[in-house]
């Protein structure tokens, strides 16, 4: 970017494009309420059931590569119009689905409404100076909130009309949205290096994505993206099955998951630009350690055979405990969406789209891969807390790789007597530098290398 645009430009792009988001993961989501009464209606199994929540996330990962890479070319103002109008087409016709089959390929053509997420990075990012992109794709990855107003929306809307009126009516919304974006979002200021880099063939387009590290952002976003999307999805169907609440009560306390896990990806970003997106990442793993662990332990029935006889005594998860501990693992998880996409931009400016797309497209894969086998597992184990044993099996593989990685960098960068960190912010002596590294120090044994 040579100038950088005027701050009504950019509020203008920034809100544009978070609530055209918002309305596109609302409706990427909608299945986690009118799925459960599709699945009362056809008799479904809870595999059957997960297949169905988890296809839109499918098609709404793969569409995130060439949406990337069209947005790159053509611009997120053309592309994100003609994104919600095409979903709006997808939802409306879905209510004319009879069987579980066309269900399913209903449910691919709701699935675009996920691309939206890579086109709107894209679209966002071109707008903003590299220092505050963080806190502006926070700001827009904030539109996560739309999964919090299905949880809490649609129940009422699916309990007074069913669940065809209810599909329609978010069709409309959408449409309308895609008309008014593309009547008052303007084109972004990196059109004219656009029309160079359209110049490239697709191999130089993705040639980013032979470093490790791309591969390394995107198991990060596998788990703080794809799990999340996964368990948004899963956690009315889990309430009502684990606590035997109706479908407003679990649609409003998904919603106290889903809102944190959304709004506080605002916060993600300023963190990354005031912290260090690495930083944060080592917050967001380790606390999710924590909640999945103790999330994953399913009611107990213990019996110690004491001395004057057999004591009886039960561990379970209480609804308050769980609603805390599931606000804690949607608070965590924002501020891990907001600085996996910190990196981005900082590294492949005019690749956001490509790296991105594939980003997304690996954690969006992970929200179509975990609600299935969430049902997969229910269907084998009968533990429903088995959804959360997985989920920490992710997020310690995770932390274990992003930990291993670092540490063998800054090998390298010790024996080169240089200091080179995967973002420039993350030199400074906060909490977590790196883990057990003092700078003095590390100023004092260099300076004794030099002279010795």
């Amino acid at each position: 970017m040579t100038s950088t645009p005027a701050k009504a430009q950019q509020y203008r792009a920034l809100g544009l494009s978070t609530f055209a988001f918002t309305l596109c993961f609302a409706v990427w989501t909608i299945f986690s309420i009118i799925g459960i009464r599709i699945s009362e209606e056809l008799a479904l199994s809870d595999t059957q059931l997960g297949l169905l929540m988890a296809t839109p996330i499918l098609t709404g990962s793969i569409s995130r590569l060439f949406l990337g890479i069209w947005t790159d070319r053509y611009g997120g103002r053309w592309v994100f119009g003609i994104l919600m109008l095409t979903t709006s087409a997808c939802v409306y016709l879905l209510t004319f689905a009879t069987t579980y089959a066309m269900m399913l390929v209903g449910a691919l053509g709701v699935g675009l409404a996920g691309g939206a997420f890579i086109v709107g990075v894209a679209y966002t990012a071109a707008w903003f100076e590299p220092a505050k992109q963080g806190t502006a794709l926070g700001i827009f990855g904030a539109g996560n909130v739309g999964s919090a107003v299905t949880n809490f929306g649609a129940p009422f809307l699916l309990v007074a009309f069913g669940w065809e009126k209810t599909a329609q009516i978010y069709a409309t919304v959408l449409a309308i949205m895609g008309i008014a974006f593309l009547l008052l979002a303007k084109t972004d200021p990196l059109a004219e290096q656009r029309q160079n880099a359209e110049q490239k063939s697709f191999a130089e387009q993705m040639a980013p994505l032979r470093e490790l590290r791309v591969w390394r952002f995107a198991l990060y976003y596998f788990f703080v993206f794809g799990a999340f999307v996964a368990l948004a999805l899963w956690l009315p169907h889990y309430l009502i099955g684990v606590y035997g609440l109706d479908i407003k009560a679990a649609g409003m306390i998904a919603a106290l998951y889903t809102i944190p896990a959304s709004l506080f990806r605002i916060l993600g970003g300023w963190l990354s630009d005031r912290y260090g997106a690495r930083r944060v990442m080592y917050w967001t793993f380790i606390a999710s350690a924590v909640c999945t662990f103790l999330l994953s332990y399913p009611p107990t029935r213990y019996v110690v055979h004491g001395i004057e006889g057999d004591i009886h005594f039960t561990l379970a998860m209480s609804l308050p405990m769980f609603v805390v501990l599931t606000f804690i693992l949607g608070f965590f998880m924002s501020l891990g969406k907001a600085a996996v996409y910190k990196h981005i931009p900082v590294y492949y400016p005019m690749h956001v789209g490509a790296v991105g797309g594939v980003v997304g497209m690996i954690g969006g894969i992970g929200g179509f891969i975990l609600p299935l086998t969430f049902g997969v597992l229910n269907d084998i184990t009968g533990i429903w807390q088995s959804c959360f044993m997985l989920m920490f099996a992710i997020v310690a593989a995770a932390l274990a790789w992003m930990h291993y990685a670092i540490r063998k960098a800054e090998r390298v960068e010790w024996a080169a007597q240089t200091e080179q960190t995967d973002l420039p912010e993350l030199a400074s002596p906060q909490l977590f530098y790196p883990m057990n590294r003092h700078p003095a120090a590390d100023a004092a044994m260099r300076k004794s290398n030099q002279h010795g």
